[in-house]
């Protein structure tokens, strides 16, 4: 059977998509690979295509056991003989599935990297013919990238004990220049055929919004998006804890994920999500990575990660089916203290030394300015973060708050004077919270202690909203007029710059949004009736019951929306559906023309 033949049958496309074949071909000719995608561009597909034509086993190398679980129940949906290694089996259950794989009845193993170096794997791989070793996830080697895992330093360790060394496909959606070249070097891939299909997710709308009240701003974008999956990540356990507790008292339906849950609890409310038994999950950055809940249509970030890997991996969870989805970011300056106070207290790993550590924290820093500017930019979202990667797009790129928000030019040279002014009078001594305090006369237990209502800037500013005051101090620092100093609890200070502000020499004048868009397009409904829409998905819903599978592994909303605009009612009609192979046709094929036939008739 060819490759194009193995994605017809087995994953129901019939070409394809854009540096997939190269990939493929690659590995099926012996040639290491590695291939930097983006989340929902087919990475799997790369080294799954190739483990069914190759003689031997594919082992997967895969930190995450959420993805194990889905991929391997998505190949058994699709007639591929899989299986999962890692700790969420019992020792009977790992037992077991082990004496099958020394049988043969696997073609695609998925492992978790902790296990590589284990007697009994090692026992097995010594005796059985691996062709193929994919490591999904392979930025995680890097010890400069920002999920490096100590446990990936057992694949070489694991690769050195093989008789034969196998083909090996690195992949990853996640990247920097450095750390492909770490990946190359730490797997030892030999003259890797490098494949990037660029990073830009067009389905995605990226937003930045900077509410005074995030609690509200997020119940309201939630609201508006009732009818949609969405995740919600929060930069403490704590802050988890609170917005759970907020949206579920609002009647959303809303579980939590961080890692101060035992296992159970973890795994539950995971499987709600995954289910759709819950329609919001707020979770830290512990949760997602590998996740492949297909329908997702909005992650919302109510705190901002510490540099943009981490973000674009994350709101990347959103439209892996490749519909239209929302990615937005709730910024606010206490977001920064919170990241520089994880970089601060970050632990080494113990393959750095000391002088490595201060680089990385020197590393940590810059990435985080780079998220800062993400966050605070006048120009398009999209274009900031593509070129982070090394990547480009048009600009405006049409699907970015900022590019479609509409802007006015204001004058702010008064508010400005007004704020270098209390930064001098009270000494140049005081951060932006106090310092919006002290403009909106706040008379707090400090304030009074200190004696600043004395000041003659003490609420000059009263009737000015807080974010306005520190968006302003943001745009000043940005400018280089003011600067921060010190460790913890920063002080503004005046640079030489501000003086001609403060004389009114000099104007001073900024963009500011009049109108913000946060929501990507509505869904393309064209030819597609909702109620048949909704009886497949009940048809679905059923299957997934019947099976124990999330309804997403039976077929995606993508697929049913065009089962809903090709309407099949022939055995051929149906497997031109997108994603339907044969064996989703022999499972599947007739309940689901059953229902387009009545509704047709009807």
């Amino acid at each position: 059977m060819d490759k194009l033949s193995v994605l017809r049958q087995y994953f129901g496309f019939s070409s394809f998509r854009g540096g997939q074949e190269e990939l493929v071909d690659s590995l099926l000719g012996g040639r290491d690979v590695l291939g930097v995608m983006p989340t929902g561009a087919g990475k799997s597909v790369c080294y799954q295509v190739p483990a069914l034509m190759l003689d031997g086993v594919t082992l997967v190398v895969s930190p995450l056991i959420s993805l194990m679980k889905d991929q391997v129940s998505a190949l058994v949906q699709q007639g591929v003989s899989a299986a999962y290694l890692n700790r969420s089996l019992t020792e009977a259950q790992y037992d077991r599935a082990l004496r099958n794989a020394a049988r043969g009845q696997y073609k695609i193993i998925y492992v978790a990297p902790e296990r590589l170096n284990s007697v009994g794997f090692v026992r097995f791989a010594k005796r059985s013919k691996i062709a193929l070793l994919a490591v999904d996830e392979a930025h995680c080697v890097s010890q400069w990238g920002q999920d490096f895992r100590p446990s990936y330093l057992n694949i070489n360790t694991f690769l050195a004990q093989l008789p034969v060394r196998p083909v090996i496909g690195a992949f990853t959606a996640t990247a920097t220049e450095e750390v492909k070249r770490d990946i190359v070097s730490f797997l030892r891939l030999r003259d890797p055929v490098t494949v990037s299909t660029g990073f830009d997710r067009p389905n995605l709308f990226f937003s930045v919004l900077r509410p005074d009240n995030k609690s509200s701003k997020l119940l309201e974008l939630i609201r508006e998006r009732r009818d949609k999956s969405g995740i919600v990540y929060c930069s403490t356990r704590k802050k988890v804890e609170q917005v759970c507790e907020m949206l579920n008292a609002a009647g959303i339906a809303a579980t939590r994920y961080h890692a101060g849950l035992d296992d159970e609890e973890r795994i539950r409310n995971q499987d709600d999500f995954v289910f759709d038994r819950k329609s919001v999950m707020v979770a830290t950055n512990a949760f997602g990575m590998g996740i492949d809940k297909s329908n997702v249509g909005f992650v919302i970030h109510y705190n901002m990660p510490k540099n943009l890997e981490s973000y674009y991996q994350e709101a990347g969870r959103a439209g892996r089916d490749g519909s239209e989805a929302d990615c937005i970011l709730l910024y606010g300056k206490q977001d920064v203290q919170t990241c520089r106070y994880f970089i601060g207290n970050s632990v080494p790993n113990e393959q750095m030394t000391e002088e490595q550590f201060a680089l990385f924290r020197k590393k940590e820093e810059e990435r985080l300015r780079h998220m800062l500017f993400y966050c605070t930019t006048g120009g398009c979202l999209r274009a900031a973060m593509l070129r982070y990667f090394g990547d480009t797009c048009e600009e405006p790129c049409g699907k970015c708050s900022n590019c479609l928000s509409v802007f006015e030019t204001v004058d702010i040279t008064t508010e400005a004077q007004k704020i270098l002014s209390c930064i001098i009078r009270t000494g140049q001594r005081y951060g932006a919270k106090m310092l919006i305090d002290i403009l909106r006369g706040r008379e707090n237990e400090r304030i009074l202690a200190l004696r600043l209502t004395e000041q003659s800037t003490f609420g000059i500013m009263k009737g000015t909203r807080p974010s306005e005051i520190r968006e302003i101090l943001e745009k000043l620092e940005e400018l280089e007029y003011i600067r921060s100093e010190g460790a913890g609890l920063k002080s503004l200070k005046i640079n030489p710059l501000s003086y001609p502000v403060l004389r009114g020499t000099e104007k001073l004048k900024i963009k500011r949004s009049r109108k913000i868009s946060t929501r990507s397009e509505k869904p393309r409904t064209d030819g597609v009736s909702l109620e048949l829409f909704e009886a497949l998905k009940a048809v679905r819903t059923e299957f997934a019951r019947k099976r124990g599978v999330p309804p997403f592994v039976i077929f995606s909303d993508t697929a049913l929306l065009e089962m809903c605009r090709v309407r099949p009612q022939t055995d051929g009609e149906f497997l031109s559906v997108s994603s339907v192979g044969e064996k989703k046709l022999e499972r599947y094929g007739e309940a689901f023309m059953k229902v387009i036939r009545r509704f047709e008739r009807d």
